[in-house]
């Protein structure tokens, strides 16, 4: 798929310097850059890059003002990492679009509708009873249970499995693996020491815009429904437990865990390998760094966490500074114990 750079700055409101002609196929880093690619400019340590890039383009903050011959043509936006991104979205939605019709062996239940512009990958499955939008994107091996919603525009990948009753909105993306509504860890311990499986009868909600990474799993509720909101981002790896909610555009990296019935706020970033635990409530726009673990509801908005058990980041590095120091501070209580025993001597 190619684009003029006119097209391109059309597209990302910029302004060009340069040659509008030039035809882009593809886009690399500022530093491995060649002739067809577009490549941005962020971070001011890549700046020596854009002198040297044989890349035809470079998108650029607005701000920037070059310090020697540039040979690429610039792209002006207002903000440069931003506009690279909807160029890429937009590269990898009408790639997307190249994807129509059905391809065979595949199966559709009973009562099942499917709207307009839909793409169903060899080996895929829908159940009984379900709605899929216009434009959604099913590729192949994938299975959808019965009673399942799918919105407008919503791609689901490869081998993702998605569960009975679960409904997803428009425009999100369920990537590779990922298990959405499967059965919650629900288990009652008996007098005799066994467990009795407790049956999960609720289901998931996925709003508008979200992601969910590769191999994640979201537990469907036992009763009601664990709710993911609008704009969230959650990477690979991660589990969503039973009667979970995430409030809207928080994200979530690799290898972090929300237990059961844990309630999370809007707008809030939890690093990778965090642990909650179960039954608390996260306030809006909390920052949890990685490999914490919190244990208790946090009811102030805005605070930034890190250690196990979570606390105030400031709190934790001077800890963390100090315990750098304990064998100093060790030796200086052992010289002054040897200090005292001579004096005692004396």
């Amino acid at each position: 798929m190619k684009f003029t750079v006119s097209e391109i700055a059309q597209m990302l409101d910029g302004t060009i310097v340069g040659d509008e002609k030039i035809t882009i196929d593809s886009a690399a880093k500022i530093e491995e850059g060649r002739p067809g690619c577009i490549s941005f400019l962020a971070n001011s340590k890549y700046e020596p890059y854009v002198y040297s890039t044989l890349s035809s383009a470079v998108i650029v903050n607005k701000d920037f003002v070059p310090k020697k011959e540039v040979s690429t043509t610039l792209i002006y936006v207002e903000n440069a990492y931003t506009a690279f991104t909807i160029l890429l979205e937009e590269y990898q939605k009408r790639l997307a679009q190249n994807k129509l019709g059905i391809e065979q062996p595949c199966f559709i239940g009973t009562n099942s509708q499917v709207g307009a512009d839909v793409y169903r990958g060899a080996f895929s499955y829908i159940g009984d009873n379900c709605v899929v939008g216009n434009g959604v994107k099913i590729y192949p091996n994938t299975y959808l249970g019965d009673n399942v919603t799918i919105g407008d525009h919503t791609v689901i990948h490869t081998g993702a499995r998605i569960f009975k009753n679960t409904v997803i909105g428009k425009n999100c993306v369920i990537s590779a693996n990922a298990v959405i509504g499967g059965d919650g860890f629900g288990f009652a311990p008996q007098a005799d020491g066994t467990y009795k499986t407790i049956p999960q009868l609720g289901n998931v909600i996925i709003e508008d815009d979200v992601n969910i990474g590769s191999n994640t799993t979201i537990d469907c509720a036992t009763m009601g429904s664990t709710i993911i909101r609008q704009g969230v981002k959650i990477d690979n790896l991660v589990q969503i437990a039973h009667n979970v909610e995430i409030g809207k555009n928080t994200v979530i990296a690799a290898q972090s865990g929300v237990s059961g019935s844990t309630i999370v706020g809007e707008q809030c970033v939890i690093a990778g390998q965090v642990g909650l635990v179960g039954h608390i409530t996260v306030a809006n726009n909390t920052k949890i760094g990685a490999q914490s673990g919190l244990g208790k509801s946090i009811k102030k908005e805005g605070l930034s966490l890190s250690g196990s058990p979570a606390r105030d980041l400031n709190e934790h590095l001077r800890s963390m500074a100090l315990v750098r120091r304990l064998p100093e501070m060790e030796e200086r209580l052992k010289d002054l114990e040897r200090k005292q025993e001579t004096s005692d001597f004396q």
